[in-house]
């Protein structure tokens, strides 16, 4: 893969329109961040559920707050890769007239990089796949066309959803969706294959997947135009764009170390394990002496720590981008940047991840919250899927009726409609989803506003 054709200020839906105005405000790429920071579905990150339940008295990460803090990260990670291009090569502008674009590239892929994913943070998705797999949705998997269909909904990815938010034409949102730049669109697909080849853990760009079959085309479109690798044909299989990478990274740097600032203050975990497992990425011999003499509040000492951990990250991040470009840029690179920490990193990475698992994400208001959503996703669908198959009766039309027109095709397959109601189900925050569930099921009774 080559730079010069994996950056690209080509639009999705506008690709007959040019863009080389030199005296705009802003870059093509700071356009997409800011089209993406004003949109309605990012602004809905902020009641879906990050990690714990959404804060009361205490502030926790939520989608949104998580996702501009992964997006400040990300730009660094690209500006470091940048300028050491540049100090090797002085005449990399000349040769490559969009590199230096590269940090915006990526903090544009990173604020989008959770838009696809539902309520109730991971166990959302679960939650929609289960009901296809163990619930009433089973009935629907002799009437799909194919198991490509099928590998879809039993394995609902929000990686995929966000592609789809992205570039789908959403009933009266104006033909070509976000018309985001080809570069962004392609450094947010973390898993560039279809669902059905998914799953497989031998390569990283096949652990998940990236794009539903309504979006097949539209990846194939981007890739041909950027020049991806195609690693198989049928099922589909291309290598990652390089630049994901960088919003791997600082995704995974923000979401482990960010999870134990919030465990800390929901007294989780206490002071002293938290020092213990931020030190050591800290690697300074004085730190401790500092955070006594300059400190008298916990929290704080946190913070400090906090950020003195994600610079050290960031740094060897980027030397591990920087080194490894060659294999990277052939799609041979078979690893997060965070896999390949130096040892002096990766102990503490490995202890961060390993008390993260025990302590944090099974943590009970934790497990309350993802067991929530399963009855919640899961109630919604049993309600809305059939209403919109069927619509025979009353009921069902009544239903129909509570579905935004946005989100309604005339589409006649079945695969469509029930992806209709996975776009609506899935956009929901975790307190729309609670306030919907509860009104259609009989628990609450709505009131007039």
């Amino acid at each position: 893969m080559q730079w010069d054709k994996l950056l690209s200020s080509k639009r999705w839906g506008n690709e007959h329109k040019s863009y080389t105005d030199p005296d705009l405000a802003r870059s093509q790429f700071q356009v997409d961040y800011d089209r993406l920071i004003f949109s309605s579905p990012f602004r809905r990150l902020q009641n879906k559920t990050q990690v714990f339940p959404l804060p009361g008295s205490v502030f926790v990460h939520n989608r949104l707050t998580h996702s501009l803090e992964v997006a400040s990260v990300g730009r660094s990670l690209g500006r470091i890769f940048y300028n050491k291009l540049k100090k090797e090569n002085p005449q990399l502008d000349e040769q490559y007239p969009l590199i230096s674009e590269v940090g915006n590239i990526v903090a544009a892929a990173c604020i989008a990089h959770d838009m696809g994913n539902p309520a109730f943070g991971h166990s959302g998705e679960s939650a929609i796949s289960n009901y296809f797999i163990e619930g009433d949705g089973k009935q629907y998997k002799a009437l799909l066309n194919n198991d490509h269909q099928w590998a879809d909904l039993i394995n609902f990815e929000g990686n995929a959803n966000a592609l789809r938010i992205l570039t789908h034409p959403f009933t009266g949102k104006g033909n070509g969706a976000f018309a985001l730049t080809y570069s962004t669109l392609a450094a947010i697909v973390k898993y560039p294959c279809e669902a059905i080849v998914g799953g497989d853990k031998s390569k990283i760009y096949t652990k998940k997947y990236g794009f539903f079959q309504s979006e097949k085309e539209v990846f194939e479109k981007i890739a041909i135009e950027l020049g991806l690798s195609q690693a198989q044909e049928d099922p589909l299989k291309y290598k990652r764009h390089p630049l994901v990478y960088l919003v791997e990274a600082a995704d995974d740097i923000c979401y482990n170390i960010i999870d134990l600032e919030d465990a800390h203050r929901l007294k989780i975990l206490s002071y002293e394990q938290v020092e213990a497992l931020l030190l050591p990425l800290c690697e300074s011999p004085t730190l401790l002496d500092k955070l006594k003499a300059d400190f008298g509040d916990d929290d704080a000492k946190v913070s400090f720590m906090r950020a003195i951990a994600i610079g050290k990250l960031v740094t060897a991040c980027s030397d591990i981008f920087f080194n490894n470009q060659e294999e990277i840029l052939k799609g041979d690179f078979n690893k997060s940047l965070t896999d390949v920490l130096p040892d002096s990193l990766a102990v503490a990475w490995k202890a961060i991840e390993t008390i993260s698992i025990k302590k944090i994400y099974n943590y009970h208001s934790v497990i309350e919250i993802e067991v929530a959503g399963y009855k919640v996703m899961g109630g919604l669908l049993e309600e809305f899927i059939p209403a919109l198959i069927n619509n025979e009766s009353k009921y069902h039309q009544k239903l129909v009726k509570l579905i935004p027109a946005q989100f309604i095709n005339d589409k006649p397959d079945l695969y469509s409609k029930i992806q209709s109601v996975l776009d609506f189900v899935s956009g929901m925050t975790d307190i729309y989803a609670v306030e919907m569930y509860r009104k259609i099921k009989g628990i609450s009774f709505p009131s007039i506003h």
